[in-house]
């Protein structure tokens, strides 16, 4: 997002007392991108919590990462190839300046978006090498999303929240079984149980396999053999159809609130 659209969506967000008076009720996914989103949550916070001081970034350094894990314990971060290396979540990376006047991450976005079976069926496109398909067998696309997950973790490893958000949308990300009538009147069950056609499987690893659709901002700890483990889990919210500008700021602000209590941050 360029400096003007920032500036513009910043009067605007506060001409019309909140985000949700920029897009309106119907603006959906497609319309905007899950920065913009951030961007007005942003905003929100700034609002809500005129005492602290915010920014958003939209990348953080392969070598921040590495100096804040090598802070922690000598024996990390001490390996990287690239100067330049970083991470860009789709939705930036929003942090709050704490009382001890350090930067927190309270929030982390990306949105990924994976099987047009939905639209393809409901407007009767034939899909597949011959055009004879009503399904497409789905791609691996977002097994990248890992890398992000797996590095704000690293700079987030001495934190006791999590404040990544997944947003899953398309017929890749089913979590039950889903009829969609043709233009012929045909209807065409999705399965949300078969391997050639959900994804969600292949990124639950990054929540431990919790509930989808759950804030797990929050870490949770667990005992193994007498000894207290940390874990950090992706929060996953996944539908078939497209987000709404409401539905996605909701939780994107449920998160953020979340870890502004866990740091012990208040209104």
């Amino acid at each position: 997002m360029n400096k003007k659209q920032t500036d513009r969506l910043s009067k605007q967000h506060e001409k019309s007392q909140g985000p949700k008076g920029i897009f309106g009720e119907s603006a959906q996914i497609h319309d905007t991108s899950v920065n913009d989103f951030s961007k007005m949550a942003f905003e929100t916070l700034k609002k809500e919590f005129p005492d602290f001081e915010f920014r958003l970034r939209n990348h953080i350094k392969k070598k921040e990462i590495n100096n804040k894990l090598n802070k922690v314990d000598s024996r990390l971060g001490v390996t990287i190839f690239v100067d330049k290396s970083a991470i860009k979540p789709d939705g930036g990376i929003i942090e709050v300046k704490d009382n001890d006047n350090k930067w927190r991450i309270v929030l982390v976005c990306e949105a990924k978006h994976q099987g047009k079976d939905i639209e393809n069926i409901s407007e009767g496109i034939l899909v597949g090498k011959n055009k004879d398909q009503d399904i497409m067998v789905a791609g691996n696309a977002i097994e990248r999303s890992h890398k992000n997950i797996n590095e704000i973790r690293n700079i987030m490893i001495d934190e006791k929240h999590f404040p990544y958000i997944l947003f899953l949308q398309g017929s890749n990300f089913l979590t039950e079984p889903t009829t969609v009538i043709r233009p012929d009147g045909r209807e065409i069950v999705l399965r949300h149980n078969i391997g050639s056609l959900n994804r969600i499987d292949r990124l639950t690893s990054a929540n431990y396999s919790l509930p989808i659709n759950q804030n797990s901002c929050e870490n949770i700890f667990i005992t193994i053999h007498g000894q207290t483990v940390m874990l950090q889990a992706v929060s996953i919210y996944a539908k078939a159809t497209q987000w709404t500008v409401d539905e996605m700021l909701q939780i994107m602000m449920e998160i953020a609130n979340t870890s502004l209590r866990i740091i012990g941050i208040q209104k």
